[in-house]
């Protein structure tokens, strides 16, 4: 257990954290934050992630991420900024591997999808799922519904939302109202979810043939440490050469994150996570990290996401989610019993939270089931 009276006065802590929701006996072995980590690891909607997609549709290559590969590797960069800040790993940690639970099969793709369909009811948005897994839908426990995670977890999940639906969510909802910030855990959850997204879709980007070193190399990021690798191992395979700049590029990032937020922690001086909640945001690049950061993300968005193969696969992603959530909501038997009986009380929510649990491959296999007649 990470010894909470080495962490910064302005540390989340699981001794003072402002509870659940509903109470429960602490435990003697774990901290709070600690059980609610092992609460995400052990729950149905955390499994799930195996199965769904990060950039690439989950059955198309076994080396790709996944969202359940991702959220690791946010957790572990997570932690490492956190220990080098003296924050509260075991948040970062649960935060880190909570914040994808609710993203739809297939990417992006499915959850625009997906909010089209609900347009009219209330849209869909997967932070705000994910946060609905937690405190709602998964039904391990007997004596409430969800995982009756901590605040400071909920809180961390949460990432952005509009003042008219933050004023429907009680607590975890109040800082978008009242325009303050989150813990630095869930900053720092928040950053490290972006390193490593970036960074790793750029070694799944060149294993798949999607993208090239030669365009890679024109980005400043990359071609600053491609270059370096290349000067310290010049008979080194290029798969090796490419491993070895993504890993140089993540620290490089972290590095850069870790010193200037130690810069800006120490300007604001807050003597207490109330000082942090009514400051600045803390945990950040700096600008001339920023800057290259954003180029990255900018040449992902036009060279990977927009390729043509993948927006192929993301078209079909879309059509599956509208022809599922069409025949679901035209005729609410065709779903499993437990979400017909929700169905009696929102249809267009039960149909939401169907569709958003699916894994990639049973999304495919329940839209075969639904319109495809095989021959016997």
């Amino acid at each position: 257990m990470q010894l909470e009276a080495q962490l910064a006065p302005y540390a989340a802590l699981a001794a003072t954290s402002r509870g659940r929701h509903h109470v429960e006996e602490r435990s003697m072995a774990r901290g709070e934050f600690q059980r609610d980590r092992d609460r995400v690891i052990h729950c149905t909607a955390f499994r799930r992630l195996e199965y769904k997609t990060q950039v690439f549709v989950n059955h198309e290559g076994d080396l790709f991420r996944t969202r359940l590969t991702h959220s690791i590797e946010v957790a572990q960069l997570g932690r490492s900024i956190a220990r080098h800040l003296r924050l509260n790993e075991d948040l970062v940690e649960a935060i880190s591997l909570a914040h994808d639970l609710g993203h739809t099969p297939f990417g992006h793709a499915g959850q625009d999808a997906l909010n089209e369909c609900m347009r009219e009811y209330g849209g869909f948005e997967h932070n705000l799922q994910s946060l609905r897994v937690v405190d709602v839908l998964e039904e391990r426990y007997g004596a409430f519904d969800g995982l009756n995670l901590t605040f400071e977890t909920r809180e961390g999940i949460l990432k952005h939302c509009a003042e008219d639906v933050a004023r429907t969510l009680g607590d975890v909802g109040e800082r978008f109202l009242d325009h303050t910030q989150p813990s630095l855990e869930a900053q720092i959850a928040n950053l490290a979810d972006e390193i490593a997204y970036n960074n790793h879709d750029v070694d799944d980007g060149l294993r798949s043939g999607l993208i090239t070193l030669d365009q890679l190399v024109e980005v400043p990021l990359f071609r600053r440490h491609f270059d370096e690798a290349d000067r310290l191992y010049p008979q080194a395979s290029e798969r090796r050469r490419i491993n070895e700049t993504v890993r140089r590029m993540i620290n490089a990032l972290v590095l850069d994150l870790v010193a200037h937020s130690q810069a800006n922690i120490a300007a604001a001086a807050p003597a207490s996570i109330a000082e942090v909640r009514g400051g600045p945001q803390m945990i950040a690049y700096s600008e001339s990290a920023r800057l290259e950061s954003l180029v990255l993300k900018r040449f992902l968005r036009d060279n990977l996401y927009q390729h043509y193969l993948v927006q192929r696969m993301s078209t079909k992603g879309r059509r599956i989610i509208r022809e599922l959530f069409r025949s679901f909501m035209e005729d609410a038997r065709l779903l499993p019993p437990q979400y017909q009986a929700k169905a009696e009380a929102d249809r267009a929510r039960a149909v939401a939270d169907y569709i958003s649990g699916m894994t990639d491959r049973y999304a495919m296999r329940e839209h075969r089931r639904l319109f495809t007649v095989e021959e016997t």
